[in-house]
């Protein structure tokens, strides 16, 4: 089968942040941010695979570099950054409308697999064009040796 070759395409999705989704210091909880991370990182991926066929490996940091607020309305921006044989590395990033800074940024691997949930070749290739693109490239490459 022969390569596809794709280029970084954002995907969105946004949530707002309501009373259940907080901690005991009032603001947005670590574990409901790790699965509306991983659901962005996912949708990603499954923009490009049959979602059937991609499972979750790891998630590569999960960096919290401010407080989420209740009210606050939060957009994940995930793209699919770098692909192996069978993995897909998704950055995702999350900011407030009109914000720059993201509150929460990081890596997922997810595995593309058969029927018995093997690890299969997914025939996809990723080729950065932008700066921006090409550095994320060059981070979610050097996440297998760690």
């Amino acid at each position: 089968m022969e390569k596809k070759i794709i280029e970084p395409k954002s995907v969105y999705s946004t949530r707002l942040v309501k009373s259940e989704d907080l901690n005991h210091h009032g603001t947005l909880f670590a574990g409901r941010t790790a699965e509306w991370f991983v659901e962005s990182g996912f949708i990603a991926a499954a923009s490009l695979l049959n979602p059937k066929s991609v499972v979750c490996l790891k998630v590569h940091g999960l960096y919290f570099s401010k407080p989420v607020h209740p009210g606050q309305i939060l957009n994940f921006i995930s793209k699919i950054v770098y692909a192996g044989r069978s993995s897909l590395v998704s950055y995702v990033h999350v900011i407030k409308e009109g914000e720059a800074e993201p509150y929460v940024s990081g890596f997922i691997t997810f595995i593309h697999v058969n029927e018995n949930t093997e690890s299969t070749p997914h025939n996809l290739e990723i080729t950065p064009k932008t700066k921006e693109d090409i550095e994320l490239f060059e981070r979610a490459k050097n996440l297998k040796n760690k």
